[in-house]
């Protein structure tokens, strides 16, 4: 255990080396993660897993017991707001979490060569992704660049909120949460067996940028959307798992 000082001599955040195995099991993995972000949410952080006798430890291999597929924004730093560590968290980002090829490829590396028990997808409220998609679909004014192609990736979801009769933005977050977390099922052929062999767990989870509480939103298996509210829900006001 060390303790990282101040220049006025006051005591920093206590970080600790968690000795305990890294979860190998899909929901061993997943009450990991809420664990954490509980932590995070209340005030508590233990900040596991980043000092230096471990990030000496880990130098020679990884064995990360999640992946994070998450948005790009920069208020989403999965190791903060689930209170990891180095050689925790398998983090993969994009702008709205699309998930192209690249992405797919990061994901089946660590589930298939790491061994990694579970995929999560981090979104998020007032996603700028999604609104910036909701602008084209509205206006029909396409975006500069490639940022194009992320607005193309956020469409579909747009639709489906569109069928749905879902109109509120983070609603469409929530589709469209949904919505990566079937794409990285539907196009991974390699992922979708790890899962249907009980060796994965893919969860889709929507964070509150201002309450910092996660909530899970989507899941294969479906059991998985319930994890973690069994001690009460991480946000009082956030809408009841699908």
């Amino acid at each position: 255990m060390s303790h990282s000082g101040t220049p006025g001599g006051q005591p920093g955040p206590q970080r600790t080396t968690d000795r305990t195995p890294a979860p190998s099991e899909p929901a061993r993995a997943y009450a990991e993660l809420i664990a954490g972000n509980r932590r995070f949410v209340g005030g508590a952080p233990r900040h596991p897993n980043q000092d230096a006798g471990h990030r000496a430890a880990v130098a020679d291999g990884q064995h990360p017991f999640a992946v994070i597929v998450g948005c790009s924004d920069s208020r989403l730093a999965a190791e903060i707001i689930f209170d990891r560590g180095l050689g925790d968290l398998f983090v993969v980002r994009t702008a709205g979490h699309t998930a192209g090829p690249e992405v797919l490829g990061s994901v089946e590396y660590a589930v298939t060569v790491l061994g990694t028990p579970l995929v999560v997808v981090l979104g998020h409220d007032s996603c700028g992704a999604v609104q910036a998609a909701r602008e084209v679909a509205t206006t029909g004014t396409q975006p500069q660049g490639h940022l194009r192609a992320v607005v193309d990736a956020v469409l579909p979801s747009l639709r489906r909120a569109e069928t749905e009769g879902v109109q509120d933005i983070d609603g469409i977050v929530d589709i469209h949460i949904a919505q990566t977390v079937e794409t990285l099922l539907g196009q991974s052929p390699v992922l979708a067996d790890e899962v249907a062999q009980g060796r994965c767990a893919v969860v889709g989870v929507s964070y509150r940028l201002a309450a910092g509480a996660v909530r899970p939103v989507a899941a294969v298996p479906a059991g998985f959307a319930t994890l973690g509210e069994e001690a009460g829900p991480l946000d009082p006001a956030a809408p009841a798992a699908a």
